[in-house]
């Protein structure tokens, strides 16, 4: 069975564990397409003994819905695959272009979506979307309610199936972090944050709850984005700036030895009107590194989370504060909490069992 993969994200290393994981069945030949360059990030793996890795320039790179790729027919020609995996919305551009092909060449083809919130896209999007839910064989939803949406859109229910985001649990586990600690002065209980430094991601709401703290503390973000030195003046404004640590945004291979520094990790999204939390894949790799978690109710975070974390109403800075508050307070709920966090992966986060579902969609669609 010869499988077709195309996706931005995999310019990162990071996300090719879970095609390693499905290039293990034997009667699975994968090809990756992967952009040279996806906004700054040059591509980090341009070869793997596992699969085929294809460059390609993107045209319109760094724009998530309108860009595509060049060159693109012709390697479908060369490899005639069985199945194109399109890991892309289904209102965006390359979307439309890898199923276009994929009708011409008389392929299978499946997207994946993450859209979680009922939207009418405006022209050209809208018949882009409508092109590619009416000629795709299949599409993956990274959770119920995104199903519910394509559902309502008209794509046929036994056509869909959830799969989540997942993580590497030998990558993601608990390190040691002394030293790391110590260079990054984190003496007090520290509480972490990793993301996008944007307004959505409740960053001050963040600010705002760990100010309230009489204990001793650190609060170490790692990230960027517009809000980043807005960040600092807040904490000035609040007198914690002292406390605060701010890092640009860190290879991923060094991600589990960051979240190890954490004594929490808090993910504080914020609903709005065009978004709101659609996974939050950093709830999994810091459960996965045995650290406490605590998100907020936004979008998809409660359902991540389970009864393995801590969760509270979004936007609501004395809840966020009172969390935390009893996290610092209870070592013993933070042991707890951290052991559940950790089968809680193993359960059900791991790429393995991604890709194991994934490749039952691959039969299905083949039969």
């Amino acid at each position: 069975m010869k499988v077709l993969v195309i996706w931005k994200a995999l310019v990162s290393e990071a996300y090719h564990k879970k095609l390693k994981e499905l290039a293990k069945f034997k009667d699975i030949e994968l090809t990756l397409i992967v952009p040279t360059k996806w906004h700054n990030t040059i591509l980090e793996k341009k070869y793997c003994e596992e699969y085929k890795i294809i460059p390609r320039k993107v045209i319109l790179n760094g724009h998530n819905h309108l860009h595509w790729y060049s060159g693109l027919e012709k390697i479908v020609r060369q490899i005639r695959p069985d199945i194109f995996h399109i890991e892309e919305e289904h209102y965006s551009l390359v979307t439309y272009q890898a199923i276009r092909l994929a009708k011409k060449y008389k392929m299978k083809c499946l997207f994946v979506s993450w859209q979680n919130i009922y939207k009418e896209y405006p022209f050209p999007f809208s018949r882009i979307e409508r092109y590619n839910l009416e000629k795709a064989d299949y599409a993956i939803a990274g959770s119920k309610e995104v199903k519910d949406i394509l559902v309502r859109k008209g794509l046929a229910d036994d056509c869909i199936s959830i799969i989540p985001l997942g993580t590497d649990p030998l990558l993601f586990r608990k390190m040691e972090s002394t030293e790391l600690r110590s260079r990054l002065r984190l003496e007090a209980f520290t509480i972490g944050y990793i993301g996008r430094f944007v307004k959505e991601k409740g960053i001050y709401d963040l600010l705002k709850a760990v100010s309230q703290i009489k204990n001793k503390f650190n609060l170490l973000m790692v990230g960027s984005g517009r809000l980043k030195y807005k960040i600092k003046a807040e904490g000035r404004r609040l007198g914690i700036l002292k406390r605060i640590r701010i890092l640009d945004s860190i290879p991923s291979s060094q991600v589990p030895y960051y979240i190890s520094c954490m004594d929490c990790l808090v993910l504080p999204s914020r609903t709005a009107k065009k978004w709101k939390e659609q996974f939050g894949r950093v709830l999994i790799e810091a459960m996965s590194c045995e650290v406490p978690v605590v998100g907020s109710d936004s979008g998809e975070i409660p359902n991540v989370i389970g009864d393995s974390g801590l969760v509270f109403k979004e936007g609501d800075i004395d809840d966020l504060f009172s969390k935390l508050e009893l996290l610092i307070n209870d070592v013993d709920l933070r042991t707890e909490l951290a052991k559940k966090g950790r089968q809680r992966v193993l359960d059900n986060f791991t790429q393995e069992k991604i890709a194991r579902e994934t490749y039952r969609i691959y039969n299905k669609i083949m039969c």
